[in-house]
């Protein structure tokens, strides 16, 4: 069935993985769940997820970093979230969580006029340059402060 809810037993050690492919991991605070979700993304998306924290980490290197809601969440200290992403079947999905307010503005279009997209593709290619001034840039506004 479709509406089928996803099935939870998972391998032994291995979070399930969610629709689209988005692993299963625990709220928690700190780089060691942030690793352990980059490590169940499925597939061509691990790697994409290696080079975003490793990008972030050289930008902002006291980053704040946390799960939520099953996805990567990365912090200026003393601010609130500034980005994260999320796995879908066909893409990893940033979101720039005040994106609108930078220059230039990533590409992908949000309901909430502040926040903006940038989704990553199975051919893994985006500008590295570009990601690291957005994430540049994204540190020093306030962030999101959502738990």
């Amino acid at each position: 069935m479709a509406d089928q809810a996803p099935d939870k037993s998972g391998e032994a050690g291995k979070p399930v993985l969610l629709s689209g492919g988005n692993p299963q991991i625990a709220k928690a605070d700190g780089d060691a769940p942030v690793q352990a979700y980059i490590a169940a993304m499925p597939g061509w998306k691990s790697d994409v997820g290696r080079r975003l924290d490793a990008i972030i980490g050289r930008v902002v290197p006291d980053v704040r970093k946390a799960v939520r809601w099953n996805s990567p969440f990365y912090g200026a200290p003393g601010q609130g979230w500034f980005l994260n992403y999320h796995c879908f079947t066909k893409y990893v999905k940033v979101a720039f969580f005040d994106g609108a307010s930078l220059d230039p503005i990533p590409p992908g279009e949000s309901k909430d006029a502040k926040v903006r997209y940038l989704n990553i593709y199975e051919d893994g290619q985006f500008d590295e340059a570009q990601f690291a001034s957005w994430v540049e840039q994204a540190s020093k506004l306030p962030g999101w402060s959502g738990s």
